[in-house]
């Protein structure tokens, strides 16, 4: 970096996450170069307040303008920045910190500061979902349904999310989609289709493993149908960042998607839902964001693992026993209920 004396932002979102924010300023007055840095630091009154304040910042010029909270500050605050000089910076503070997990960055916040005294900057992809810009994952289905009924919870965190996940995942009914792309239209019963421009979801599961955010495309996921004994092995290879290899699990890359479904309902970008008509369009905008990254590390894209991969492949392809199986299918439902009932006692 030249000796250029850099003007930044903090934008702080006090009531995302579950970590306390309080101690931020001193570690800020800490930990920050100085000789390289002319800060200040705002607070969010109001939802889309970090938006507004990142679009001043903008106009100011200022050169960076740091993200502090979760996937939807993060949100809101990239989206005023996209296609301009000022470089977003994160430091994670919510429950799931999908882009800056797929980034390598810190979850420490003194460590998120260290890595912004680099200031290391570079350009990366950015999705457009029926206008709305996402950086990390955008989607319709399944994890559309449940980032609606986590927004609408009382509580936050990750056992909020869980508990919603087992009991929807109960009675959820999957949909029948139109897809079109620069390949023609196929018609996909699914349980969800996600849109990938960095690998995960958050909370290191990998929606899109092998997903990067410089390539000009989308990962697209739609995954299939499946029953209670098949839903195990479809969390575990989420996790294992295997879920490509999952038998219910189709993939392909574009830069510009069309799907039409039967009736409107709710989409989500970066875990943020809203309702929306029956056509959804998604498409991608190359190299249109600034970001800070680790300078080390720039993104987390998985390489093959052919451990990880037999294992996969292993339980994929164990359907002669699926028979046999399935006739005591009732009781996996049975210990979804008991692992819901404890997680409400928690």
């Amino acid at each position: 970096m030249n000796d250029k004396i850099r003007s930044i932002c903090f934008i702080v979102n006090p009531i995302s996450g579950t970590r306390s924010k309080n101690a931020l300023p001193d570690l800020i007055a800490s930990t920050l170069d100085k000789g390289r840095f002319d800060y200040r630091i705002l607070y969010t009154e109001y939802a889309g307040h970090a938006a507004e304040l990142a679009k001043q910042c903008a106009n100011e010029h200022t050169d960076i303008v740091v993200a502090v909270g979760g996937d939807g500050t993060v949100n809101e605050v990239a989206r005023s920045l996209v296609h301009s000089k000022t470089a977003l910076g994160i430091i994670p503070c919510g429950s799931g910190n999908g882009l800056a997990r797929h980034l390598c960055l810190p979850i420490d916040m003194r460590k998120s500061l260290e890595i912004i005294n680099h200031c290391h900057i570079e350009d990366f992809d950015y999705g457009i979902i029926n206008g709305l810009p996402f950086f990390c994952t955008c989607g319709m289905g399944f994890d559309a349904f449940i980032s609606l009924k986590f927004a609408q919870a009382g509580k936050r965190g990750p056992i909020t999310y869980v508990e919603n996940v087992l009991k929807e995942g109960l009675k959820y009914k999957p949909e029948t989609y139109e897809v079109s792309d620069e390949n023609g239209s196929h018609h996909y019963k699914a349980f969800l289709i996600a849109c990938a421009n960095a690998s995960q979801y958050g909370n290191n599961a990998y929606i899109a493993p092998g997903a990067t955010m410089k390539d000009g495309e989308m990962d697209v996921i739609i995954m299939e149908p499946f029953n209670a004994l098949e839903a195990p092995q479809i969390a575990a290879d989420l996790f294992l960042k295997t879920i490509t290899h999952n038998s219910k699990i189709k993939t392909f890359r574009t830069k510009q998607l069309h799907i039409h479904r039967n009736e409107p309902g709710a989409i989500h970008y970066d875990g943020d839902p809203i309702m929306t008509d029956a056509d959804v369009v998604v498409s991608m905008e190359h190299l249109g964001i600034q970001i800070v990254t680790n300078p080390n590390i720039v993104e987390d894209v998985a390489q093959p693992n052919p451990l990880l991969n037999a294992f996969s492949d292993f339980f994929n392809n164990i359907n002669n026993v699926r028979v046999d199986i399935e006739k005591r299918g009732h009781r996996i439902q049975v210990i979804n209920k008991l692992m819901l009932r404890k997680l409400s006692n928690l």
